[in-house]
């Protein structure tokens, strides 16, 4: 996990907006905004994971946030403020819209192996959103993130396997990765088995013994 410095620009303008916070409460209301800590990697991690990052930022922590979030992404470069900031960017979060700038900071976060960031990239790209369709650049970010163990990539790759795309190689990488994917969810342990055997169906059956191995 990158460090952060104590020279970073980004706290010393926290420190700032702390004490001027501290300062303003001693005459302000009690319901007064309170100041916002910035987000540990761990934190924003787990927000992406649940797709609540946009919400947080901007109707919880209204907005507050903004310009060490910019410092962090540019100065500091964490590949987690890097797609937070522009995933920010490409909706218009806290910040006036500007999607091809968003696109650049989710790909050098992607570029970085941020998981959620190749997850989401390979999603815009398979459904077209705010991006044109492309489903061999869906295909090559879902791949890596797939193999890095996301289970929505995983089975959204299966999807494009199963709508006919991809190569022999892709189809026994996505059956191996949902065979060994683990969840406790009854329901969704159903549908990745309903997917294997559709995958199944699609491949010669040395493939899928192949494919049911360990490791590849």
């Amino acid at each position: 996990m990158a460090k952060i410095w104590l020279q970073s620009p980004a706290l010393v303008l926290s420190a700032a907006l702390l004490s001027a916070s501290a300062l303003a409460q001693q005459s302000e209301p009690a319901d007064e905004l309170e100041a916002v800590q910035l987000y540990t990697d761990e934190a924003l991690v787990s927000m992406f994971e649940d797709n609540r990052h946009l919400q947080q930022v901007e109707q919880i922590d209204r907005c507050q946030l903004v310009m060490d979030i910019e410092a962090q992404a540019e100065l500091e470069q964490r590949p987690t403020y890097q797609f937070l900031y522009g995933d920010m960017l490409a909706w218009g979060v806290c910040y006036e819209r500007d999607v091809e700038l968003g696109l650049h900071y989710m790909r050098v976060a992607a570029d970085q192996g941020l998981i959620q960031a190749l997850e989401q990239l390979g999603r815009y790209y398979h459904t077209g959103t705010i991006v044109q369709q492309d489903t061999e650049r869906a295909i090559r970010y879902l791949r890596e993130a797939a193999s890095l163990g996301n289970l929505a990539a995983q089975k959204r790759f299966a999807d494009i396997m199963l709508a006919g795309n991809g190569s022999p190689y892709d189809f026994t990488h996505a059956y191996h990765w949902l065979h060994h994917a683990e969840t406790g969810d009854r329901d969704e342990h159903q549908r990745i088995q309903q997917k294997l055997e559709q995958l199944a169906k699609l491949m010669p059956p040395s493939a899928v013994e192949k494919a049911r191995q360990k490791l590849l």
